[in-house]
C-alpha cells in the first residue's frame, strides 16, 4: 500500500463502523443518513497519486465545473450532492471532504469564512468538539479563509451553494503523526492505532 491510499484505509474503517453493532454507530443510524464516496481519484491513487488523476487534474480544484469527460467522479458526486440539496425531503447538514496532509501534523479542519456571525460561530463548534474527543486533533491548526486558491474545492464551492444550515469542511489528517497537547513527542500513525 502505498502512502496515497492511507486516506482510504482511514475511510474504509469509518465505514465499517458506521454498519457496525457499536451502540454510537446504532444511534447515528437511526437519526442520519451517510453518503460516503470513498475515493474520487481512483485511477491516480492506482498510479501512485495522492492529488493529481490519471489525466493530470488536481480533482479538489475543479468544482466549480467538473467534465463529464475529464473529471468522471467529481461530477457524479457534485451532481448526487446539487440532487440531494434541491430535495425538500432532505436535509443535507455536512459535507466533510477527507484529506491526507504531506507537511502539516495532527489532524485538522478547513472551514468556510461568512459574513454572518453566528453561522461562523456555529460552524466552528463540530472543530471543538473533535479536538475535546480526539487527541490527534487539534483546534489550533484549523483554519477558517476563503482564500481565492481554494475557490474549487469542494468545501469552497458547496459552502457557497448550501444553505446557512450546512456545514461544509475539509479534514485533513498528516500522513505521518500527531503531537499529543502540552507535549513535543511525535506520535506516529501506525495500522494498529487507527483501528476504530
Amino acid at each position: 500500500m502505498h502512502i496515497s491510499m492511507c486516506v482510504c484505509t482511514g475511510v474504509s474503517r469509518i465505514i465499517d463502523f458506521l454498519v457496525s453493532q457499536h451502540p454510537v454507530a446504532r444511534v447515528l443510524r437511526e437519526h442520519l443518513v451517510f453518503k460516503i464516496a470513498p475515493m474520487l481519484n481512483p485511477d491516480g491513487v492506482y498510479l501512485g497519486n495522492y492529488r493529481c488523476s490519471l489525466m493530470g487534474f488536481d480533482l479538489n480544484r475543479h468544482w466549480l465545473d467538473p467534465s463529464p469527460w475529464a473529471h468522471p467522479t467529481l461530477h457524479g458526486v457534485k451532481q448526487l450532492i446539487i440532487k440531494m440539496y434541491n430535495d425538500p425531503k432532505i436535509s443535507l447538514e455536512f459535507y466533510i471532504d477527507i484529506h491526507a496532509h504531506s507537511t502539516m501534523m495532527n489532524g485538522f479542519m478547513y472551514g468556510n469564512i461568512f459574513e454572518d456571525e453566528e453561522r461562523f460561530q456555529r460552524q466552528s463548534i463540530f472543530p471543538k468538539l473533535l479536538c475535546q474527543n480526539a487527541e490527534d486533533f487539534s483546534y489550533t491548526s484549523t483554519s477558517f479563509n476563503r482564500d481565492a486558491v481554494k475557490a474549487g474545492t469542494g468545501r469552497r464551492f458547496l459552502g457557497g451553494l448550501l444553505d446557512h444550515t450546512s456545514y461544509c469542511y475539509t479534514l485533513e489528517v498528516s500522513f505521518y503523526s500527531y503531537i499529543i497537547g502540552g507535549t513535543t513527542s511525535a506520535v506516529p500513525y501506525t495500522e494498529e492505532a487507527c483501528m476504530i
